[in-house]
């Protein structure tokens, strides 16, 4: 059996198969909801830094940018949600395109940039000039589209589609070249590899993604404040997320959401400041002792972790 199709049957299947159902036998919908959209974010973010190796603080931005480009299309262009998801994502892109110069850095320079264009687009949609047409900072409110039950399968089909990207990657020669370029960009220069085409093609992958997570987002919630679609914790999750579970792997996102989502659920919404010291030592650990991820630890006991 083909390599990429194992991975697709072993992971993609039973994740999907077990998110499909699970609405029908636990109640916490919104819960359910946001594991989609983290899993789907850490593989963004996945793609970005796993892959390149460039770590975006300001990945929200697209985030946000889906989740208004998707409200304005509603509010004032009354298109079908399809449609708006759509111009949601093309927002997120255009937002991509227009930051591919911050690429000119690099390490945290590049980290701090993007986290500053993310704020100024903040900034932007929640500016009272412009309440006629964002809402301003009073929020958006979307009551006609609402329906989260079709939302919850659309996200998860975005989710389908960003994890067979990722197995994409994993296997494909592009994705190969990704890697090469994070480990050494003039190396991988001098061997052939288009390093400024692959940066952001990888960027306008994750960029995309996030576009449509936060398009289906709105769709679901219906109702938010731009504080909510740009905020910092967004990203922050994502990429804790990613980095728990192991980047430029197919599997470890995915286990990152589930643990650490899941240890958030549980403690962190009743007790948030035990939820905050696990969560600490939690990273900490991982830090000194996983730097990889704990797809690592699996790897160490002989699993062939994808």
């Amino acid at each position: 059996m083909p390599r990429l199709l194992r991975h697709a049957l072993f992971i993609l299947v039973p994740l999907i198969a077990a998110l499909a159902i699970a609405p029908a036998v636990y109640g916490n919908h919104l819960l359910l909801f946001n594991l989609i959209v983290f899993m789907t974010l850490a593989q963004g973010i996945n793609i970005v830094y796993g892959f390149t190796g460039y770590l975006p603080f300001g990945y929200v931005g697209f985030f946000g940018a889906g989740a208004y480009g998707f409200s304005l299309a509603v509010m004032h262009l009354h298109a079908s949600p399809f449609a708006a998801l759509a111009l949601g994502a093309l927002a997120a892109l255009l937002l991509g395109l227009g930051l591919t110069p911050l690429f000119r850095l690099s390490g945290a320079y590049f980290a701090i940039a993007s986290l500053a264009a993310a704020l100024a687009v903040l900034q932007i949609v929640s500016n009272p000039a412009l309440e006629h047409i964002t809402n301003g900072p009073y929020g958006v409110s979307l009551s006609g589209v609402f329906d989260p039950s079709l939302a919850y399968a659309v996200a998860l089909a975005i989710l389908a589609g960003t994890v067979l990207l990722v197995i994409w990657l994993r296997n494909a020669r592009f994705g190969l070249a990704l890697q090469a370029i994070r480990e050494d960009a003039i190396s991988a220069g001098m061997a052939g590899i288009n390093v400024v085409r692959g940066r952001v093609i990888a960027w306008l992958l994750a960029a995309l993604i996030a576009g449509l997570t936060g398009g289906v987002y709105a769709w679901y919630i219906s109702v938010f404040y731009p504080e909510t679609v740009f905020s910092g914790e967004v990203t922050v999750f994502a990429i804790v997320f990613a980095l728990f579970g192991g980047t430029a792997t197919i599997l470890g996102p995915i286990l990152g959401v589930a643990i650490l989502y899941g240890i958030y659920n549980a403690i962190g919404i009743s007790t948030p400041q035990y939820f905050q010291l696990v969560y600490g030592l939690l990273i900490m650990g991982l830090v000194l002792f996983l730097p990889n991820g704990l797809v690592s630890l699996l790897r160490r006991r002989g699993v062939d972790v994808p």
